[in-house]
């Protein structure tokens, strides 16, 4: 199948609704805490609050979305007014002594818990990123940039983060190249930085090398340092919903750079592979894990569907068919998108339940937790909408531009 221009016109206008009238509405302004700053996200189906703590991977993932709704959609002053609530937050409570990020603290800002990874610090650079662009404050780009170089540091010094006994077995792991590919390019986009372009060359590189297995038609999650098959459980261990994340990273890259052939070859890859292993052909809708030799996964959620994979595979399949033009692309982007609408979103009261069973019903009714809050569903619906506008301006332009030369043609 093919997308006609009136079916990409009405999937704008759908994520538009979606964005601004279902999801968003949801967690703000109800979600903003006047008394002690940030975000309260831990909710049930309908925004009643079941928890006070703070996540800080999503009162950043949170930050960087109200301060790209301000930046991109409308100069909302109440998103402004929240992407400012989020960011004193993270600099007043998040931070450590030894300048790394807590993972979970408490309503207040007591630290809870501190990870050994530094995702809490990627999800600060973009809020602070996109924050300095939408408010003007010049301190929060420089602080955005100052972390992105610890970011660099803790990615490129081995054993700097690892635990005690990582010698054992040692990995590495495609979470830190992906998350920095789009740490640096959410820097670029919005206040800029030198360091990005070749940056996000070598992590592609990383990937490319050491991850994709076009032999066997698979992106590892993991995989000894010299690129090769952990044949334990964990090194066998697949998560397709994350390798496509990445796939729609470097299709995002490729667009970047004069949709350049190589990354739209490299993306398309990791999304044909994943696909393949990750759509349930009984039920429908993204597995969470798999194993690359078809063994038992150890994670007893392992056939379970949740959200945000759902949400990166729209985005990577709708990118993959504007890109290439592959009608594949366009049946895997309906295929995904009607499931995740029939089963994920809802109706009643708005956003996306997290987590079905195998066979699509509601595991449990949370909207909000530790590990979800508003990030891959807005910055899915958003993103969609945003590369839909594009692709429809560009080819009113062509249209426009090809009338011009019939004229033209017509009075030579």
């Amino acid at each position: 199948m093919a997308y006609s221009e009136d079916d990409l016109k009405q999937l704008e206008a759908f994520y538009q609704q979606q964005l601004l009238g279902s999801t968003v509405p949801f967690w703000f302004p109800r979600s903003y805490d006047m008394e002690h700053g940030g975000f309260l996200f831990m909710r049930d189906a309908d925004g009643t609050l079941i928890d006070d703590d703070k996540a800080v991977w999503i009162q950043g993932r949170a930050t960087w979305m109200l301060s790209t709704l301000y930046n991109t959609v409308e100069k909302k002053q109440e998103w402004l007014d929240g992407a400012r609530l989020g960011y004193e937050f993270l600099n007043k409570h998040c931070f450590d002594t030894d300048g790394r990020m807590f993972f979970h603290v408490t309503r207040d800002g007591k630290p809870i818990r501190k990870r050994r990874y530094f995702f809490s610090e990627t999800f600060y650079v973009i809020a602070a990123a996109a924050y300095a662009r939408a408010s003007g404050n010049a301190e929060a780009a420089d602080r955005a940039r100052m972390v992105f170089g610890r970011c660099i540091e803790y990615a490129t010094t081995p054993g700097l983060l690892e635990p005690k006994f990582t010698g054992t077995r040692p990995a590495k792991g495609i979470g830190v190249p992906m998350i920095m590919i789009n740490t640096a390019q959410q820097l670029r986009e919005n206040i800029g930085d030198e360091r990005c372009d070749p940056w996000i060359s070598t992590w592609m590189e990383e990937i490319e090398t050491l991850f994709v297995k076009d032999d066997i038609r698979c992106v590892m999650e993991q995989v000894a340092p010299d690129g090769s098959i952990i044949d334990h459980i964990d090194g066998r261990t697949l998560n397709p919903g994350h390798a496509i994340e990445g796939a729609w990273f470097i299709l995002h890259e490729a667009k970047h750079r004069n949709n350049d052939p190589h990354l739209i070859d490299l993306g398309c890859r990791m999304l044909d592979y994943m696909w393949e292993r990750g759509w349930d052909k009984e039920y429908g809708g993204i597995l969470y894990f798999r194993d690359v030799y078809n063994k038992p996964v150890q994670e007893y959620w392992q056939d379970m569907k949740f959200w945000w994979p759902h949400n990166e595979v729209i985005i990577a399949t709708l990118l993959a068919y504007l890109m290439t033009g592959q009608e594949k692309y366009a049946q895997w982007h309906k295929m995904v998108h009607d499931y995740a609408y029939a089963h994920f979103h809802d109706k009643q009261h708005g956003e996306w339940f997290g987590y079905l069973h195998r066979d699509g019903t509601i595991a449990q009714t949370a909207k909000g937790n530790l590990y979800k809050g508003p990030f891959h569903l807005p910055r899915q619906e958003w993103y969609c909408r945003r590369i839909l506008q594009e692709y429809l301006s560009a080819d009113a332009t062509q249209l426009s531009a090809k009338a011009g030369e019939d004229v033209l043609n017509i009075h030579a």
